[in-house]
């Protein structure tokens, strides 16, 4: 028998108590130094124990489901010497000894007993394999196949090893089938926050590991079966039916199609929500003195509109070159990151919501702004907005100022990567040290595509347009 080594859990930083969510491993496989014998899952990422060396796995110390720590022991490893013989190198120890003697007393060679010549029957020492003396002298068959030890066998003397189990192939699905989804927890996240089902899902990965490229592909491919847009809503999903009521049973009703914008506006917002993950960063400027310097143009410029929402853009604009990855698209394996600063602002209109494009926003002023913007507005409440009026944005703004509310999640309008949505401002009591004084602070909620930002990046976002909004002269920057 080879010597016996455990297999413990190496250095995993500063975790205790750390679940195994799976076996790749069982009892009698043969092993390769390095390879995976066990799956832990802490709060951050998956990780695997390896094997110390090569060699059959005697015993497993743990199952699914029990919590380890650092030095724990997942598994008894049996050296892969004691398993092996090689033609020019006879192993050592109780084996290599036994096989000595064999050799001296029956003055036989250690090749294949299948090479042993009819007229002189291999001899034995007994019954140590289980045989009559009848029974050991019979010649093998000359169709027999080889010895599993690549063509030696030791002294029938000696009590043969058993057959080393050949690797088998374990997965999630094997171990734990219907019950395991093996995916580490940031594609838990992902896939949680597109309403996908893990179960679902077959991995590409080895053991069945699901990637975040997997759920990708799985939403994609659910999307692309979809039927025509006539289709019920997220029948290309595998989501139960929509259901059908007949609503004038409960009494009286009226039916009334949808605006061409709603049908198309609406099939992009189910898209988007349904592809990009979608995290919401919500912050607050105080824009007393933004608010003041704005009456005072509105007094001296009367010939236009002066809005908070010029200051948003400009305010955007300086963010947007401070932190160039909100500025940018996914094409595939690709960011593609953008020079020009075209904003996209969100309407409200009759028919419906259109964002139209206010472009080289970083080259106009506040007045230059106001104009465009009154001009553009109009034209999309009158139903007048072009393709290319609608094309090229590289950040839109969804304000709801002028109605209410003091946060909400926008949905970012696809291939942009961040939108900001704008509440009502509200004065507020702030403290400043001495005592409370009245400010006015505007709500901001920022949803950006989390495969891009992380969360650092859109608070430092939030926070440096708070900061401008509240000091305009950081713009002059």
């Amino acid at each position: 028998m080879g010597q016996m080594h455990e297999a413990k859990v190496p250095d995993i930083g500063n975790f205790h108590d750390v679940p195994v969510i799976e076996l790749l491993v069982a009892v009698g496989d043969t092993v390769k130094a390095d390879q995976g014998l066990v799956t832990l899952e802490s709060d951050k990422a998956t990780m695997e124990v390896p094997s110390p060396l090569a060699g059959v796995v005697k015993e497993l110390k743990v199952k699914l489901g029990d919590r380890i720590s650092e030095g724990g022991v997942v598994a008894v490893i049996e050296a892969a010497e004691a398993k092996t013989a090689d033609a020019s190198h006879p192993p050592l120890g109780n084996g290599a000894r036994r096989a000595a003697e064999g050799k001296s007393q029956a003055g036989s060679s250690t090749g294949s007993t299948s090479a042993t010549p009819p007229s002189q029957p291999a001899r034995s020492t007994g019954v140590a394999d289980g045989r009559s003396e009848s029974q050991a002298a019979v010649p093998p068959a000359r169709d027999a196949p080889p010895p599993a030890s690549g063509g030696r066998s030791e002294n029938p003397s000696s009590t043969p090893s058993p057959p080393s189990t050949p690797p088998v192939a374990f997965d999630a699905a094997t171990v734990a089938p219907g019950k395991v989804a093996h995916a580490s927890p940031a594609v838990r996240v992902f896939a949680r926050e597109l309403g996908v089902d893990l179960g679902k899902l077959r991995g590409s990965e080895r053991g069945g590991r699901i990637t975040k490229a997997d759920v990708q592909a799985f939403v994609k491919n659910a999307l692309q079966a979809a039927p025509a847009a006539s289709a019920a809503p997220g029948s290309g999903l595998n989501l139960i039916p929509w259901p059908k009521v007949d609503f004038s049973k409960f009494g009286a009703i009226e039916s009334r199609p949808l605006s061409r914008i709603q049908k198309l506006s609406g099939a992009n917002l189910a898209r988007n929500w349904a592809m990009i993950p979608h995290v919401t960063q919500h912050d607050e400027a105080d824009i007393t003195a933004m608010e003041a310097f704005r009456k005072q143009l509105g007094a001296t410029h009367k010939d236009v509109k002066v809005t908070p929402l010029v200051f948003l853009i400009k305010a955007a604009v300086a963010a947007l070159r401070k932190y160039p990855a909100f500025n940018s698209s996914l094409d595939g394996d690709n960011l593609i990151l953008k020079q020009y600063f075209h904003i996209g602002i969100a309407v409200d209109t009759p028919n419906g919501l259109v964002v139209p494009v206010i472009r080289d926003a970083d080259r106009k002023g506040l007045l230059a702004l106001s104009h465009e913007l009154a001009a553009i507005s109009a034209k999309a409440r009158d139903g007048k907005l072009a393709p290319a009026d609608m094309s090229g944005g590289c950040f839109s703004i969804s304000s709801l100022g002028g109605i209410g509310g003091t946060a909400f999640t926008p949905i970012i309008n696809a291939p942009e990567v961040a939108i900001l949505g704008v509440s009502k401002s509200q004065m507020r009591p702030q403290w400043n040290g001495e005592g409370f004084e009245p400010r006015l602070l505007l709500p901001l909620s920022l949803s950006y595509d989390h495969r891009v930002i992380d969360g650092a990046a859109a608070a430092r976002f939030t926070a440096y347009m708070a900061q401008v909004l509240g000091d305009l002269r950081l713009l002059l920057l």
